[in-house]
């Protein structure tokens, strides 16, 4: 095992985030490293920001850099930091010790000697992903408008065991989850049954293009006679990374027609933050959708392709913002005061937008937002690694997201998305955890040296019994 010395062939090069940087990694890459461990911390809390934001930065690169040696990521414990901390002396020694000092050492010195078990990678066939929908009847009529909320659960970065999408998009769950709460109190009592549908849906594959909603519109659409979704649809609100900072951003393919209700929720938000939250920022970002890229920019755009009225709310001006797509996107970037004021800026707006009422303040004392209830979805969506390769439609993740819609929903249902075998959309492996164990050696050298002391031993002991044997 090595640090970084100048041949690398059949040496594992460890690294501590604190000391990772792109050229290093290259660097070894380039010198044919046995392999690559980056250690990261097991508290994210304590590391410098700017080392954590450099690293999100990076991690689209060594996603896109094709390489044959393996790279693994381990969180930090004691016996991996007890391995890193002898292999750095032992590298340091060597840069400043004369040449016997450095022989010595190489003969006696201890080595690890690292060793993973597990099959080769395989492409997964028949796997899954899970969507989720649960709804809300609107009272009055027939012909409805239906409000449609959506949020991926799924998470994405360079190791998905280790990504836990806190941000995103944990916050924008968490978020869906409590309005769905709030909502079917009013919904439950005559006098605040509005004329508006609810419908729900935690989509899976948001990482991966939004792939769950991409079907989901095709079985609505496209195989039903009857859908909320065919019928008088007022828009489709999409919440994503929600969990920090002091502004909101509704981001739009199409900037809404006045006097529509996408445009009536505009206003409102504008109006709710201005008058409640002067200390945030409001603004509304326009990007059209841009067909010749490989992946869409936000989930919205999946309904707009569709024409169905849709925009996302996020704390993020751009979708391009690295906490995306990052397993750095730990527990630690989710402020609960934030994202509690934000779940109340969405509740509030959409209950003006619903009960067609302005400058009144909805929820209050009873039915505000539960700070307690977000705080315990939030944490326990960041204790679940939620790569769509590891969430298939039995996994804990999927029942306990069911369990809790419908808890406050009716007609709770799963939606399963496969990937084409013809012409597939996505392709997942299996193995994609190992365990590395670490053996403490001595050097090949240190056999040889022992080879000799004990021949030259032998040889004296030889040498003794004939001269005794003489006299």
């Amino acid at each position: 095992m090595a640090m970084l010395t100048e041949v690398l062939s059949r040496r594992c090069v460890v690294m501590r985030l604190v000391d990772f940087s792109y050229e290093r990694y290259q660097k070894a890459l380039r010198q044919s490293a046995g392999a690559v461990v980056i250690i990261l911390p097991q508290n994210m809390s304590t590391m410098p920001q700017d080392i954590v934001q450099q690293f999100m930065e990076m991690e689209p690169e060594l996603l896109a850099t094709e390489t044959i040696v393996p790279v693994y990521f381990a969180l930090e414990d004691d016996e991996l930091l007890s391995i890193y901390e002898q292999t750095l002396i032992s590298s340091s020694s060597q840069g400043s010790a004369s040449a016997a000092e450095v022989l010595l050492h190489t003969a006696t010195a201890n080595g690890f000697q690292m060793v993973t078990s597990g099959a080769q990678s395989k492409a997964v066939s028949d796997w899954a992903i899970t969507s989720l929908e649960g709804r809300l009847a609107g009272v009055g009529g027939e012909d409805l408008p239906t409000i449609v909320l959506v949020a991926h659960y799924d998470s994405f970065g360079v190791a998905p065991w280790l990504s836990y999408g806190a941000d995103s998009n944990g916050s924008g769950v968490s978020v869906l989850l409590e309005l769905a709460r709030l909502f079917s109190r009013l919904y439950t009592y005559k006098r605040t049954h509005a004329g508006y549908n609810l419908l729900f849906f935690v989509s899976g594959g948001g990482k991966f293009n939004y792939q769950g909603t991409k079907r989901w519109l095709e079985e609505n659409l496209d195989h039903t006679e009857s859908s909320l979704l065919q019928d008088n649809v007022a828009f489709v609100l999409c919440l994503d990374t929600l969990g920090n900072g002091n502004s909101l951003h509704l981001h739009v393919s199409k900037p809404p027609k006045e006097g529509s209700p996408q445009h009536v929720l505009l206003k409102e938000l504008e109006m709710v933050i201005s008058s409640q939250y002067p200390d945030v920022t409001f603004s509304m970002v326009h990007k059209k959708i841009n067909l010749a890229d490989d992946t869409l920019a936000w989930e919205h755009e999946r309904f707009g392709i569709r024409r169905l009225p849709a925009f996302t709310l996020s704390h993020l001006d751009s979708h391009r913002n690295a906490v995306r797509s990052s397993i750095m996107d730990m527990r630690p970037h989710v402020d609960l005061r934030k994202l509690s004021r934000n779940t109340k800026i969405i509740a509030e707006a959409l209950a003006r937008v619903i009960y067609n009422l302005t400058e009144k303040v909805m929820f209050r004392e009873t039915s505000q937002v539960q700070e307690e209830q977000l705080s315990s979805v939030v944490d326990w969506l960041t204790t679940q690694p939620r790569a769509a390769q590891l969430v298939d439609k039995d996994s804990i993740v999927v029942t306990t997201l069911e369990y809790h819609l419908s808890r406050y929903l009716k007609d709770v249902k799963k939606h399963y998305v496969k990937a084409d075998k013809r012409d597939p959309e996505f392709v997942f492996y299996d193995q994609l955890k190992q365990t590395m164990n670490a053996y403490k050696v001595k050097p090949a050298v240190f056999d040889l040296l022992l080879a000799v002391c004990i021949a030259a031993y032998l040889g004296v002991i030889y040498l003794a019994i004939q001269v005794n044997s003489l006299w």
